[in-house]
């Protein structure tokens, strides 16, 4: 079945249909990443996008309950080159196709997808609409895409109830998670470190809170623009005001950015991908990263006698860290879990265990 995508700027690219033939609008992001689509999908940050895969081959090793980050996917549209048929891998439960059609995701391949990601990078994210009709006024559709606003998406990829996970072995430390929306390879990194987590709903009071005896507070990351949240920042400011370790990433880092004074401002294309290199201004490495978002901390508007910008973006030198003057308070852009690429990074995970008598 033939398949439509049409961007808001009226560029229009022809395909086959994937996954749900339902139409969809959403915002358009590319992601680079070679690999972990099924960990993209599932992560919280891609409520209400349709993912563009620069990567020609995906599907080709196939999906498997394992990979999933999330209760469910996230991302409503899926562009791809070309899209494997099979999945060959020892692991593989089933083919990426099924997989789509079962979570209703709407998708298109056959796309030139580097010509579509030159658009998105040199104009921008924008919305899009996937459709398989096949009589449509583009006038119209372009008049519905520009009218198009996300929804406000913490508040629909939170949990609902307080959920408590455990090591294995020995219990070091009680780490309260506020879920923005975060995925379960953060919350396996922190077990594993001998954490019991106890994941939050985003709505949760500070005071509540601070009154569980916990170790350690844990702000991860999310969709959406920060600076939509302004009931989230204060209660994250009250957070701050408290004497626990605390430690931030992607959407968390932000909203501590705003509690604190700082700005933050939406990039034109966004970070999304497993290979961003990222430099330690403290000890001048530079790590590759995974990351997933499309707003960052203006590094300007940081107070130096708040926090220090000690990680930035090697190629647009964006913040990708802070540490606070705060003790035990400390945050970064990318994700230290690293599920759609590389792991080097986790050290940060390390101190935050240390800081709360966790294992290093």
């Amino acid at each position: 079945m033939k398949a439509t995508l049409i961007l808001e700027n009226g560029s229009i690219f022809s395909g086959a249909s994937i996954g749900s033939t339902e139409t969809r609008m959403c915002q358009m992001v590319f992601n680079t990443s070679m690999a972990g689509y099924q960990e993209i999908l599932t992560d919280p940050a891609c409520a209400g996008q349709g993912l563009v895969m620069s990567y020609p081959l995906i599907g080709n090793y196939g999906v498997n309950h394992e990979d999933d980050q999330s209760s469910r996917p996230w991302a409503q549209v899926l562009v791809v080159r070309h899209l494997s048929p099979r999945g060959s891998n020892f692991r593989c439960e089933g083919d990426l196709n099924s997989y789509l059609k079962q979570h209703n995701i709407t998708g298109i391949q056959g796309v030139d997808t580097r010509a579509l990601t030159k658009i998105l990078r040199n104009q921008g994210s924008m919305n899009g609409m996937v459709t398989c009709a096949e009589h449509f006024n583009v006038a119209q559709a372009l008049e519905q895409l520009k009218a198009f606003r996300p929804e406000n998406s913490v508040h629909l990829v939170t949990r609902a109830q307080p959920q408590v996970f455990r090591p294995q072995g020995e219990v070091r430390c009680h780490v309260a998670l506020m879920d923005y929306g975060v995925t379960q390879g953060v919350i396996d990194c922190l077990t594993r470190r001998g954490c019991q987590v106890t994941a939050l709903p985003a709505s949760t009071p500070a005071s509540q809170v601070l009154s569980g005896g916990y170790d350690g507070l844990f702000l991860s990351g999310g969709p959406g623009d920060p600076a939509a949240y302004p009931e989230l920042t204060a209660q994250v400011k009250l957070l701050y005001e408290s004497a626990l370790p605390l430690f931030g990433m992607g959407l968390g880092h932000q909203l501590l950015a705003l509690a604190t004074g700082a700005r933050t401002e939406a990039l034109p294309y966004g970070h999304r991908g497993g290979n961003v290199p990222v430099r330690d201004l403290e000890d001048g490495r530079v790590y590759i990263t995974s990351q997933n978002h499309g707003y960052a901390v203006v590094r300007e508007s940081v107070d130096p006698a708040v926090a220090t910008v000690f990680l930035e973006n090697v190629n647009d030198l964006s913040c990708e860290g802070l540490r606070y003057a705060r003790p035990n308070c400390f945050t970064t852009q990318y994700h230290p879990e690293g599920n759609t690429g590389p792991k080097a990074v986790e050290y940060v995970l390390d101190r935050f265990a240390a800081s709360m008598g966790g294992a290093n």
